[in-house]
C-alpha cells in the first residue's frame, strides 16, 4: 500500500466515524500530518499537528518531563505514549491523537538505529483525561536511506491509525 492509499483510507474512516485527529511528530517532521492533508475534505477531521523534533521542543510544547529524555529516553514507548496524550490534552476538539518518535539516522546509536515508536491516544467520552496508550514499536530496515525510512514510517503510522479507526467502528 502506498502513502497516498493509506492516507485516503484514513480520510474515509475519519469521515465515516466523524472523529477528528491531531498529530505530534518527531522523526517524521510532520510528514504523517502532511500526507493526510492531501486528502480532499480532510479539514473536517484533521485538527492539526506539532513537529516536536528536538527534546527541548517536546518539553516546551508538550510538557514532557526532562527526566524522561534520560530514562527511558526520547526514543521510547513511554515518550511516544505521553506525546500522544499531551497533544490530545491540548486539542479539545480532537478525538484521537497520533504521535511518532524515533531515530532514523544517520549517526544513530546502533541499538536505536531505525527504531521508531508510534502511539494513538483516544479521548474516552466518560474519562476526564485519556489513559496513556500503548505504543507500537517499528523497526526500519538496515541500510535504507533516511528518506526511505521516513516514507516507510509515514505509511506504517497511517496504517496504524486506520486500523485503530476500523477497530473503533466495529
Amino acid at each position: 500500500m502506498s502513502i497516498a492509499t493509506a492516507a485516503r483510507r484514513v480520510g474515509l474512516l475519519l469521515k465515516a466515524s466523524g472523529r477528528k485527529v491531531v498529530f505530534a511528530e518527531s522523526c517524521t517532521g510532520g510528514l504523517v500530518s502532511g500526507a493526510l492533508t492531501r486528502t480532499p475534505g480532510i479539514s473536517n477531521f484533521h485538527c492539526g499537528g506539532m513537529v516536536v523534533y528536538r527534546n527541548e521542543t517536546k518539553m516546551a510544547y508538550l510538557d514532557i518531563p526532562a527526566e524522561m529524555f534520560v530514562r527511558p529516553g526520547p526514543v521510547s514507548a513511554e515518550v511516544a505514549a505521553l506525546m500522544a496524550r499531551k497533544v490530545l490534552d491540548k486539542t479539545p476538539e480532537a478525538d484521537l491523537a497520533v504521535s511518532v518518535t524515533g531515530h532514523l539516522g544517520p549517526n544513530a546509536p546502533p541499538k536505536l538505529d531505525g527504531r521508531v515508536y508510534a502511539a494513538i491516544a483516544r479521548r474516552e467520552p466518560k474519562a476526564r483525561r485519556p489513559a496513556l496508550p500503548a505504543a507500537h514499536s517499528l523497526q526500519c530496515r538496515r541500510g535504507d536511506s533516511r528518506v526511505v525510512r521516513q516514507r516507510w514510517v509515514v505509511e506504517q503510522v497511517l496504517n496504524l491509525l486506520a486500523d485503530e479507526l476500523e477497530e473503533a467502528n466495529d
